[in-house]
């Protein structure tokens, strides 16, 4: 029998304890021993569940149980998640854990941390939920070269997106609406603005392309700024928007990562991925592109990523799984600003007529685009692909017009 510690209680958390006791004899079966709880560590009591004699205040009490084999740290944020993962990792327990903010800021120490012990540090729950991405990536797509990562990563913003394009709603209409339901916290920042999406593309790009990416280096961009304007013009261009985390390898070996909201056209296959569904798109030199889609969070589906990676954790004790990657390289992620990209502008100007003689001479060949009542003195266009900056420079230096609204084209 393997004993294990599960550190907090919360949502995730008990969906572990849920899962594991729900399924032990098939868990049992697929990890090669029985699996026990035998600690969790909460500051709160819960007497009134069957195993309240489990729960514990004390981390010392899981740190130096000699008997507990795996840690699963679902507490989330950095500390004191990060001084507990560590302390058991050089204990010599190997530890699961769902936490993206901790992998996303510490991931290549805890790894080598891992390694020198010969243990296992497993996070496949940190990207997805439910959703299977860093096995497969790490493991059925190891024969290819991954060129490219993008991803629908954070379901609040992606379910908001959703009632903003079907049912017209605004953006505090949406996220009023999303906190109703129990996707949005109180505070949605780290979803709203991007910092959740962050983590998982920083997460899934240092595995692809094998050195850590920090999220403090990749430009982040969320959806407060979106409007029903923005909705409207998208699907003229036939597409719709999403928040996307895109992370993509360039021929001399940096990467370009970055998130925001982007067009995609309509055909692509993240299209069609609405309400609280996640889906990552993984491009390889020889398998082409591969999707994986479903639900990027929730207690059960969360928590059966986790009891894979404590099954996996459970048949690889005394070795390791091969899971790794480098720690971050000056200049290793690339300015964003210099990659290729096409972008719907639009413009508040006075002299629309004049407005287009120098749209064409800074840009060239453009696509207008219209919707109804759009303001009679705004005019709006896709450019030809070119480097951000470039854009930016020739934007800038339009006379008499003032740059009102940007967004990415995929």
């Amino acid at each position: 029998m393997i004993s294990i510690a599960i550190l907090g209680h919360g949502v995730v958390g008990s969906g572990v304890a849920e899962v594991l006791a729900g399924n032990a004899d098939g868990i049992a079966a697929k990890a090669g021993d029985a699996l026990r709880v035998k600690r969790i560590l909460d500051l709160r009591t819960f007497p009134e569940l069957p195993y309240a004699d489990l729960f514990t205040t004390d981390f010392n009490e899981i740190l130096q149980d000699e008997d507990i084999r795996i840690v699963v740290e679902t507490m989330g944020g950095l500390r004191p998640a990060y001084d507990f993962v560590k302390a058991c990792l050089l204990a010599g327990k190997s530890v699961v854990t769902s936490n993206k903010e901790l992998v996303a800021a510490k991931g290549d120490e805890l790894l080598a941390i891992a390694r020198e012990n010969n243990l296992n540090f497993l996070f496949e729950a940190s990207v997805g939920g439910g959703i299977p991405i860093l096995r497969p990536l790490d493991q059925c797509l190891a024969a290819n070269r991954i060129r490219e990562i993008a991803g629908i990563l954070n379901g609040t913003t992606n379910f908001m997106l959703t009632k903003m394009i079907r049912e017209g709603m605004s953006f505090d209409e949406a996220l009023a609406l999303a906190q109703s339901l129990g996707y949005a916290e109180r505070d949605p920042s780290a979803d709203v603005e991007g910092h959740d999406a962050c983590r998982k593309i920083c997460i899934l790009a240092s595995l692809a392309f094998g050195k850590h990416v920090y999220p403090q280096s990749v430009y982040t961009e969320g959806i407060t700024a979106i409007t029903e304007a923005d909705v409207q013009y998208a699907a003229a261009c036939g597409g719709v928007i999403k928040l996307i985390g895109r992370a993509v390898r360039t021929a001399d070996g940096q990467v370009t990562c970055l998130v925001a909201p982007m067009i995609l056209p309509g055909d692509h296959p993240l299209a069609g991925v609405s309400d609280v569904f996640n889906g990552v798109m993984v491009q390889g030199d020889s398998v082409g592109d591969v999707v994986f889609i479903g639900r990027g969070a929730g207690k059960l589906p969360t928590a059966s990523a986790v009891v894979a990676d404590v099954i996996d954790a459970a048949r690889h004790l005394g070795a390791r799984k091969h899971l790794f990657w480098e720690p971050a390289v000056d200049g290793y992620v690339a300015d964003h600003t210099l990659a290729p990209t096409r972008m719907l502008l639009r413009f508040a100007c006075a002299d629309s007529a004049a407005a287009r003689t120098q749209i064409a001479a800074a840009y060239g060949d453009v696509q207008y685009i219209t919707v109804a009542d759009a303001p009679a003195d705004e005019v709006a266009f896709i450019t030809p692909c070119m480097p951000e900056q470039a854009l930016t420079e020739k934007a800038a230096a339009l006379a008499g017009m003032t740059l009102t609204r940007r967004l990415r084209l995929f």
